[in-house]
């Protein structure tokens, strides 16, 4: 995602669990991840991921698409610099239910992507990075360049990112937390940094464009609980409660999803998301 849209930390080892933390985590996990869903099926399929694939997740979250690789039969390896993500991760791929050939397919890490890659192993043959910019920018290419160090030439590294603010239904929501963290800024909704950021990061990480795709994902929460609680795991609100306090962006996120409350109480925001396949 672009940098507007996203959590803004460094790709290091993963810190020790913190508890409070713990309850976001899983709301990320329980509520939000799932609506890229669309998103990394229509990859996969197009892609044709299977037993020989062999992927790289950098930023994977709390595994819910390296789960879905795995489905498929492909070997997956993550990184995720969050340590309560990593362990949501874990017990989503790594059961202690003695499942030994999911286990002997899977590697989680909260390492750089330069520590990954088995000495003496094959390389990837797919990277992926559906939450692109889980870190500071610079930190981003250096992780792309080194996963391609560690990939066969010709491998296909997929970006994403939102689509059309005009065809993102949560854009006015996200700039709810665009106004609080800087309230010197014109009010407006959110636009995306630019229509080729996608292309521009992979050429600065030394990869080739090769393709592209739209996918629809709409945002589908149960209740205006769990859509404020969805949008808040994604970190994309941190700035604006440090810069007020949380009651004040609970108040103005609620004020900013009634018009999406359809009659029954759900909440639904129609998006689009852009992937670039680049290539090694």
């Amino acid at each position: 995602m672009t940098p507007t849209l996203v959590r803004q930390h460094h790709l290091h080892p993963a810190s020790p669990p913190d508890p409070a933390r713990s309850s976001r985590a899983r709301d990320w996990a329980e509520i939000q991840e799932r609506m890229l869903v669309p998103l990394y099926e229509a990859v996969y399929e197009r892609l044709e991921v299977g037993p020989a694939t062999r992927v790289l997740g950098l930023g994977c979250g709390s595994g819910l698409a390296l789960l879905m690789a795995a489905a498929r039969g492909a070997h997956v390896t993550g990184t995720e610099a969050d340590a309560e993500r990593l362990a949501l991760a874990r017990e989503r791929l790594l059961p202690g239910d003695g499942a030994r050939e999911r286990t002997a397919r899977t590697r989680l890490l909260g390492s750089v992507p330069g520590e990954v890659a088995k000495p003496g192993g094959p390389g990837f043959n797919l990277v992926t990075a559906f939450d692109p910019q889980p870190f500071a920018e610079g930190d981003l290419v250096s992780a792309l360049s080194e996963a391609a160090a560690g990939a066969e030439r010709g491998t296909p590294v997929v970006l994403a990112g939102w689509g059309p603010a005009e065809r993102c239904a949560t854009s006015s929501v996200l700039g709810v937390a665009s106004r609080l963290a800087d309230p010197l800024r014109t009010p407006g909704v959110w636009r995306p940094r630019g229509r080729d950021d996608l292309e521009e990061l992979a050429h600065r990480a030394g990869l080739r464009p090769d393709g592209s795709g739209r996918v629809a994902c709409p945002f589908g929460y149960a209740d205006m609980d769990s859509a404020v609680r969805g949008l808040l795991s994604t970190g994309l609100f941190d700035a604006a409660v440090a810069a007020t306090d949380r009651s004040q962006v609970d108040k103005e996120l609620t004020e900013a999803l009634h018009p999406h409350t359809r009659p029954d109480g759900t909440v639904w925001m129609p998006n689009v998301f852009r992937y670039l396949i680049a290539r090694v």
